[in-house]
């Protein structure tokens, strides 16, 4: 994209962090989005900077955010450790640049707030990277519920559940509840609206827990269960979301994207054929003994990040708003209360 002066008009980004987030679910990203200059990449590690070096050598490799700055950066990415990204992030916007947080957006809804009202005193962008409302299952969730095909919703069922029982849950996604939950709880107040109550239990084998379930009552009477763990040998389904005439199971296991990207594949490469799901994997509604199979809305992790680039032009709004970060991180807050005292916590 150009402008009338012959300058590129596409936004200057760096990405904070090169672990497996960075590597898997925002480089490839930011570098297939047509609007975006993918500038560099803030790691020290050698082994960082060879897998950059050898995989987009284009990229280049900065000691800090400093240096981003300096390379001309508007945006940033923050993919690092779950207890970095509220200092992080807090840098960035001192620095003014406009700032994409993965998920969890921080460790809990105070801290989350003090790096919303600081982007907001400075005037400059702020972006959780919620990927997953994004993702085929669940878009095609929401086109259900918009047509009335289901009725209103009564209950919503909704897991993250691998069995990788070697795995530790790892201080980088902060636990399961704030790796998985961050993405679980942020889909069910999209779809049903604020939660007025949570109950929820967590088990783990140190002090991060790897399995939890949690319950949360919805202001308009939905009932949404969700579960995440990496310690579940029988997978339930994706989502069973129950309405008053008809019920849509998928039990199919993840949305595609996120295998594409772990295999190499970007929407750079695969254009129109990105996100979409084979007919195998599609779920189904029910409606008591007979149930059709529906076909599953395209995944689109790739409008992400040519979203928040428009937005930093003036564009559009940010593809997803900041005070929902503060939200989500309300509810995984008083999860973790119910979870240490048994009770349902009331928010209000």
């Amino acid at each position: 994209m150009w402008d009338a002066f012959g300058m590129s008009d596409a936004v200057r980004f760096g990405l904070v962090g090169y672990g497996f987030g960075g590597r898997v679910f925002h480089a490839p990203l930011l570098a297939s989005a047509g609007n975006v200059d993918f500038v560099g990449v803030v790691t020290r590690s050698a082994e960082r900077r060879a897998e950059l070096a050898s995989e987009r050598p284009t990229v280049a490799a900065f000691d800090s955010l400093a240096d981003l700055v300096e390379a001309g950066v508007e945006a940033v990415a923050i993919s690092t450790p779950a207890d970095t990204h509220a200092e992080l992030a807090l840098q960035a916007i001192e620095f003014g640049l406009h700032v994409v947080v993965d998920k969890p957006f921080t460790l809990d809804a105070e801290s989350a707030k003090g790096v919303v009202d600081a982007a907001a005193a400075k005037g400059v962008l702020l972006s959780v990277y919620q990927n997953r409302r994004w993702d085929s299952d669940f878009r095609t969730v929401q086109k259900l519920i918009a047509d009335g095909e289901l009725g209103p919703v009564r209950r919503f069922e909704s897991r993250f559940e691998r069995w990788a029982p070697e795995r530790k849950p790892g201080a980088a996604g902060g636990g399961t509840l704030l790796d998985f939950g961050s993405h679980l709880v942020d889909q069910a107040l999209l779809l049903h609206g604020p939660a007025v109550r949570v109950y929820a239990e967590m088990r783990g084998s140190g002090e991060l827990d790897d399995d939890f379930f949690a319950a949360l009552h919805h202001v308009n009477g939905v009932e949404s269960h969700l579960w995440g763990s990496w310690r579940q040998a029988a997978p339930g389904p994706r989502f069973r979301v129950s309405g008053s005439t008809g019920a849509y199971v998928i039990d199919n296991g993840m949305d595609g994207q996120e295998a594409m990207l772990k295999a190499g594949k970007s929407p750079a490469q695969l254009g129109e054929r990105w996100g979409v799901e084979h007919e195998h994997l599609w779920g189904r509604v029910h409606r008591g003994e007979t149930g059709a199979r529906v076909a599953s809305e395209r995944g689109r992790w790739d409008t992400y990040y040519p979203a928040f680039a428009r937005a930093v032009r003036g564009d559009g709004q940010v593809p997803v708003d900041p005070a929902d970060a503060v939200r989500t991180m309300t509810v995984l807050d008083a999860a973790r209360q119910s979870a240490r005292s048994g009770e349902a916590i009331r928010i209000q």
